[in-house]
């Protein structure tokens, strides 16, 4: 399978994933979607399948526009990240009330981070979803409070990211850290070299 060109088509807004794709070498174009993709959860709709859900209405969506654009065929990734503790997935708070309930949630706890990715190219769609722990220090409710009085949590599932403020309350991960950030880099190489992409650079010796 060849590419045209070596770029893709990143259909996401988050600036983390963007900093991920770079520091692997990926260029990338952003193909944000004409229409939004609904997240609302489903009734009875379990984490890895609504993450999963989530990750194809991007893909299938940012394709849909690539397609009504006829732009260049090109690679497409989506991705979709979510925070699961006692079987409830922790969005964006929309809030200090939010942050603070989400936070004190977490605290003393081992939570998951659930990261799936898709590529789409030509006909063809490729998808993995990563799993991660993290367990969280107990914290004093000052601290949470003083956490949540910063702007930190509110663009972020769950009320935070691994590679901001509270990573101080970070005892310990089991799985991927780019995952948790939003992109696990070793499962996005992986499809993205399904789709035809060289990840590395040819060997010169």
């Amino acid at each position: 399978m060849k590419l045209a060109d070596k770029k893709i088509y990143l259909a996401s807004k988050s600036p983390r994933r963007r900093e991920l794709l770079r520091q692997i070498g990926i260029d990338f174009e952003l193909l944000l979607n004409d229409k939004e993709v609904d997240e609302q959860v489903l009734p009875d709709e379990k984490p890895a399948a609504y993450v999963a859900r989530v990750t194809r209405d991007k893909l299938m969506s940012a394709r849909q526009t690539m397609l009504y654009r006829q732009l260049p065929m090109r690679p497409i990734l989506a991705a979709d990240t979510t925070v699961v503790i006692d079987d409830l997935i922790l969005g964006k708070p929309a809030d200090m009330k939010e942050a603070v309930e989400m936070i004190t949630r977490l605290s003393g706890r081992t939570h998951q981070v659930l990261t799936s990715i898709a590529v789409a190219f030509q006909e063809q769609m490729w998808q993995i979803t990563q799993y991660s722990d993290v367990a969280f220090e107990t914290l004093t409710d000052d601290m949470i409070r003083a956490y949540c009085s910063t702007q930190e949590p509110y663009d972020k599932a769950g009320g935070y990211g691994i590679q901001g403020l509270a990573s101080i309350f970070i005892k310990d991960i089991a799985g991927s850290h780019s995952g948790i950030m939003g992109l696990p880099l070793f499962e996005t190489a992986q499809l993205l070299q399904n789709a035809g992409l060289r990840i590395l650079p040819p060997a010169t010796l």
